[in-house]
């Protein structure tokens, strides 16, 4: 009997802990002083942020800091919506010069099944690099043939590459030839002048094609559902994976260059009727009315890179973005890079200094790509039931000489150590 009495009030005791525990109040913290940068709307001075389960519960300047509520001064701070990268490999490579730790790629020239956060290292060194220039989001996408495969967006915060995942897939890869050798430049190479000598145009005869063979197959899975006397077509991974481009479910991100490429991409997208997004476009400016008509969003590449071709000027991917925002065309910025993905917001920071709008600059690393890759619901800017990414910085977001002070990812405050700042502490005790 006393051994019944015993259990009795074990599970007694670990169901009423279990019930305090999911009735345990959400955590609330009260960012408060702040200048906020909500970037859809006007900046609020010595406005509070309320953060609750993660979500902004409530902005503004005269918010009630309820009892018990955690209050972060930020006097003298500003808040901005967390920057989100619109195309890099965080997570995918270490180190480029050691291949084992570079799983950018993979072989053969068609690879829609291939999943980019199946090779994402959650713990990159690079990643809390990134996250604490203020940096919360990323798209990280893979490379290498036609159809290189599937970009995922992640939030820069995680236990595991699962945990981090935000949208996947994001966006199928497709590339086109580079303008010049290197990084997408499969098959292009260098024509005189610094034109790329193979056009997009057999690339696009060779979708085209497989396309219509991924149509024909869904038909007969189709036809085959339907009635029972029909055999069903052996699966076909390449063009099952096809499928979700062709139901508009997923849009396709092109990696293209030139203006002369532009202009057939184009014309690709709508015999498709593809939901599209292009990448690079160094040559957009020549072309930005028509990107405008086809009511393409832009993501812009490095602006560390030289200009594809010289006699477009030393300053032609300066002018790019600047160009293609004045046409109305939607632009975000990326880094195109992991070892790098950083300096994200300088990337913004010279397309303003050579005429973008500093407000359009700000959105294109924020608002903007939320729009693009379908999660402005979620997050991009500083909203009441938008997800907390909020950073802290002592100055303007977008300048080299401002310090990040503190990043919330889903209302979390992040650590903002990196190798960076390990080798700050070590060479400061250096006698």
């Amino acid at each position: 009997m006393t051994k019944r009495i015993f259990i009795l009030c074990l599970i007694v005791g670990w169901a009423a802990g279990l019930f305090f525990a999911q009735t345990k109040p959400a955590k609330v913290i009260a960012i408060k002083g702040a200048k906020i940068v909500p970037v859809v709307g006007d900046d609020i001075d010595n406005g509070t942020i309320l953060i609750k389960d993660g979500k902004i519960e409530s902005i503004g300047k005269d918010v009630a800091i309820p009892n018990g509520a955690e209050v972060v001064e930020a006097k003298g701070l500003s808040a901005y919506p967390g920057m989100i990268d619109s195309y890099s490999i965080l997570g995918l490579q270490e180190i480029s010069g050691v291949s084992a730790t570079v799983d950018t790629r993979e072989t053969g020239r068609l690879n829609p099944q291939v999943f980019a956060i199946e090779a994402l290292r959650y713990d990159s060194m690079h990643i809390p690099i990134a996250r604490s220039n203020g940096i919360t989001a990323a798209i990280v996408a893979p490379s290498g043939g036609v159809i290189a495969g599937q970009s995922v967006l992640i939030k820069l915060d995680g236990w595991t590459n699962r945990e981090m995942v935000i949208k996947n897939p994001a966006a199928m890869q497709i590339e086109f030839p580079a303008i010049r050798g290197g990084r997408g430049g499969f098959g292009g190479g260098m024509g005189r002048g610094g034109v790329v000598a193979v056009d997009a145009t057999r690339l696009i005869a060779e979708l085209k094609e497989v396309f219509n063979k991924a149509r024909y197959y869904n038909k007969r899975k189709n036809f085959a559902s339907k009635n029972p006397s029909l055999p069903i077509p052996e699966l076909d991974e390449t063009l099952e994976f096809i499928l979700p481009v062709l139901k508009g479910e997923l849009q396709v991100m092109i990696s293209v260059h030139s203006d002369r490429d532009i202009k057939a991409a184009i014309q690709f997208v709508k015999d498709e009727n593809l939901k599209a997004v292009f990448f690079g476009v160094e040559q957009g400016w020549k072309v930005a009315d028509d990107i405008k008509i086809a009511n393409i969003p832009v993501i812009i590449g490095s602006l560390y890179d030289m200009p594809p071709v010289w006699d477009d000027g030393y300053d032609s991917l300066f002018r790019n973005p600047v160009i293609l925002n004045k046409a109305g065309v939607k632009i975000a910025f990326s880094s195109m890079s992991a070892s790098i993905a950083k300096d994200l917001p300088y990337h913004a920071a010279k397309a303003a200094a050579f005429g973008l709008d500093k407000k359009e600059a700000l959105k294109a690393v924020t608002i903007y790509p939320a729009e693009i890759f379908g999660v402005d619901k979620l997050m991009g800017s500083l909203e009441k039931g938008k997800i907390a990414n909020v950073v802290l910085s002592d100055g303007d977001i977008l300048e080299t000489k401002t310090n990040i002070k503190k990043v919330y990812i889903d209302g979390k405050e992040c650590d903002l150590s990196n190798k960076y700042t390990e080798l700050l502490e070590k060479f400061k005790k250096r006698g």
